[in-house]
């Protein structure tokens, strides 16, 4: 068999392989968006859920999701930055800087249920926050900051070396080539997976059942306060999210229609996270153009 016969064969069994994949996911979202579609209307979007009768919507656990994202990106984007800023720029190639990477690595392979139960002890109960929008927020940092620090870092090197030279050669100190070059220069990366980050937080549930907990108290959308127990800006109070509600409805549900809160919930949760992965693309896309010019 001559090589190009084999080179033939390989490229479409692993075409082929590409394609099953492909489909299987194409099927599984096709089928959340078949079933949850027909359930989606303004009234779903913008009324609060029902505990025994049908007819709720998922307003207050959209609107958590969102917000829980903020507060996460909030702490977890200063920090994923400046680590990944040392580990690009100034990080020595020693067995330290191995090590911590490793527990990077290692961090980001956790179960988020495991991120969950730590999350329960130490920011629940040795801190005080009890079940709230905060603690939850610093759950997900954890999750998040493994992921949001190695796509930092890949968009920082893929910044030309030459550029960091020509900026030393004209006399710019170290933390100016970075602040001034390094960092617009990587900001269309560092946005996109900042964005897809995002998207990955929004759907989690399990790390939130131990640390924003299981329900949502009445909440005012007037009350702009966020101190006031009754806002709806209020980091410390417990906030069901849409993930959460999802696995709820289906093990615990006591509406008649919960079949239809949750199929409508899912394709919701999908919709937005495809919204997320577009528009974390379009905004990567427009500003590496602008750049370009």
């Amino acid at each position: 068999m001559t090589p190009e016969r084999v080179d033939k064969i390989a490229t479409g069994i692993l075409l082929g392989l590409a394609g099953i994949v492909g489909l299987v996911i194409l099927s599984l979202l096709g089928y959340i968006l078949a079933q949850g579609i027909p359930h989606i209307s303004w009234h779903f979007l913008t009324s609060g859920a029902e505990s025994f009768t049908a007819g709720g919507g998922i307003r207050d656990q959209l609107f958590n999701s969102l917000y829980l994202v903020v507060l996460t990106m909030l702490v977890s984007v200063p920090l994923a930055l400046c680590a990944a800023i040392y580990l690009s720029e100034y990080a020595p190639d020693n067995r330290r800087t191995r090590l911590l990477r490793l527990a990077i690595e290692v961090l980001s392979s956790l179960p988020s249920v495991v991120v969950g139960l730590f999350g329960y002890l130490v920011f629940v109960l040795k801190f005080g926050l009890d079940f709230s929008l905060l603690a939850g927020a610093l759950a997900l940092t954890i999750l998040n900051l493994p992921i949001l620090t190695r796509s930092c870092e890949d968009a920082l090197r893929q910044v030309p070396y030459l550029q960091r030279q020509a900026g030393l050669g004209l006399g710019m100190a170290k933390w100016r080539v970075t602040t001034k070059i390094v960092l617009p220069a990587a900001l269309p990366g560092i946005i996109t997976g900042a964005i897809l980050s995002a998207g990955r937080i929004f759907g989690e549930a399990a790390a939130l059942i131990y640390t924003a907990g299981q329900s949502t108290p009445a909440i005012s959308y007037t009350d702009w306060n966020p101190f006031s127990p009754t806002s709806f800006l209020n980091p410390m109070r417990p906030a069901e999210t849409l993930a959460v509600h999802i696995w709820k409805v289906n093990s615990e549900g006591l509406v008649p229609d919960a079949r239809a809160v949750s199929n409508g919930s899912a394709a919701v949760l999908i919709i937005t996270i495809l919204l997320f992965n577009l528009i974390a693309r379009y905004i990567g896309y427009r500003i590496k153009r602008r750049l370009a010019k």
